[in-house]
């Protein structure tokens, strides 16, 4: 059972007093924490079998092989390290011992704080481990941001993450869910982030990863998870590292054929701009925590690896996201990627922007918040809605306060702002909650204002509450268009 009282050296000494566990320790980059929290525990020696630490990068390609990309804390790098040092351990201790241990290999490769304090500290973490003697082993490998400004508080962060880490895969390991909540006992998210977590192995094959990312995000350990077209999880740092990013925010439930028009034509009108590499363009269709909550303001997982399955057909990328202001948003995707990126935006996201209710928590309010918005290197491209009398809203049309309308004249002025020219006016007379509502009441042709492979997934998986019998010549009620986006 999950206790979250129990402390660290507490969870060193129990692993070190059961006889099973043993393996070894390779870590690069802040000290050889992990390992030493063992050792201070006491009775180490019952789990021990090597600790090392290759800091020379001579030594480590040596031992590991070279990386291509040349850089040392990489994913690449901590999965050439846990294999090689698990390879060792069955090797060396199989005969010896293998009947009766549960073999392991942990290993990290950190960047710590540098004696400027100019950098981003992070790391790759992980832990091969068997949970029963002579079988095959799992993989838990996460990814950290460090937060503290002091290189001791830094090795003692990534100390307790070992070591909570180790602890979990042996001891909470039929319960993901609870192995990832006990990631951060005894931390805080000052003190570290978890932007990435992959269970892997025949113990974890019921495991959905994309499920493990929306629980980071969930439980607060980091702000945003990001996952591929395939469904495995992505480093966002690594994901969007020279890449324009394209993101467009919904509830998505389902993908109409609106949002793809947004894309399609927005897509041209980013690539069309001349600081755009067409090469490093990378779409994203980011789901909000509060865009995936219900009315009782829970989160119905089944319902979001539905939409998730849907976009992941479609070969979107897909980001959860904690940013429910767009300028958070903004600043998290221009510390990931310095080249160019651009927000699919609709007009009630347009009016949400500008709501100056929304910045009253902000010193500088509204201004504070377009410093960030807009000051970066991101343009917003905004498809139209329709007005209840048919007419076309967009921003030529766009009203605003007084006080207001300056500032949007000028943003437009210096090319921040953009109408999406093109697009399907007969597309956008139905609402992402009105094509809803005719899937569950099965009404019929609702096929058509979705992608038709959505509307196959829908059918062929009862999605989103869709009724297996169609009804005949039921008509929908349609209300004055109100987009989603």
């Amino acid at each position: 059972m999950y206790d979250k009282n129990i402390g660290t050296k507490q969870k060193a000494l129990k692993i070190n007093l059961d006889q099973r566990i043993y393996g070894s320790f390779a870590e690069i980059g802040a000290g050889q924490e992990t390992a030493a929290q063992f050792f201070k525990a006491g009775g180490a020696s019952g789990t021990i079998a090597k600790t090392m630490s290759a800091y020379d990068m001579t030594f480590s390609d040596a031992i590991y092989g070279p990386e291509e990309s040349g850089r040392y804390v990489v994913e690449s790098r901590l999965v050439k390290m846990l294999h090689k040092e698990y390879s060792l351990v069955e090797k060396r201790l199989s005969e010896k011992r293998g009947a009766e241990s549960l073999f392991f290999a942990f290993a990290n490769t950190v960047v710590a704080l540098n004696y400027q304090r100019t950098n981003d500290p992070h790391g790759w973490v992980g832990l091969r481990f068997q949970l029963t003697p002579g079988g095959a082993y799992n993989d838990v490998i996460i990814h950290v941001r460090m937060f503290n400004r002091d290189n001791i508080q830094q090795q003692w962060a990534l100390g307790t993450i070992g070591v909570n880490l180790i602890y979990g895969c042996f001891y909470y390991h039929n319960s993901p869910e609870t192995l990832l909540l006990s990631l951060m006992d005894d931390l805080s998210p000052e003190d570290i982030e978890i932007d990435m977590i992959r269970f892997s192995g025949p113990d974890f094959s019921a495991v959905d990863n994309r499920l493990m990312s929306l629980h980071l995000v969930k439980n607060g350990f980091t702000n945003a998870a990001l996952f591929g077209p395939d469904g495995n999880v992505m480093q966002p740092t690594e994901a969007f590292y020279k890449k324009h990013i394209l993101l467009m925010r919904g509830r998505l439930r389902p993908i109409t054929n609106v949002h793809v028009d947004m894309i399609s034509h927005g897509m041209e009108q980013f690539l069309a701009e001349p600081d755009v590499n067409a090469e490093r363009v990378m779409l994203v269709s980011e789901l909000t925590l509060h865009n995936l909550k219900s009315d009782k303001d829970n989160i119905d997982e089944k319902d979001f690896l539905d939409r998730v399955d849907i976009l992941c057909s479609l070969g979107h990328n897909v980001m959860i996201s904690n940013y429910h202001e767009y300028y958070r948003l903004v600043s998290y995707l221009s510390r990931l990627s310095k080249l160019k990126s651009g927000l699919l935006v609709g007009i009630p996201s347009l009016k949400n922007i500008f709501d100056e209710t929304h910045y009253t928590f902000l010193p500088g309010g509204i201004l504070e918040s377009f410093a960030t918005l807009f000051s970066r290197n991101v343009k917003l491209f905004v498809y139209p809605t329709l007005r209840a009398d048919g007419s076309v809203h967009n921003c030529e049309n766009f009203e605003l306060p007084i006080t207001l309308a300056p500032l949007f004249h000028y943003l437009k002025l210096n090319d921040k702002i953009e109408d999406i020219r093109n697009f399907n006016i007969e597309f956008m007379k139905y609402t992402t909650d009105e094509v809803l509502g005719m899937v569950q009441k099965g009404v019929p042709g609702w096929e058509r204002l979705v992608p038709e492979s959505v509307a196959e997934m829908i059918k062929q998986k009862s999605l989103f509450g869709y009724l297996f019998e169609e009804i005949g010549d039921q008509k929908s009620e349609i209300s004055p268009p109100v987009s989603d986006f």
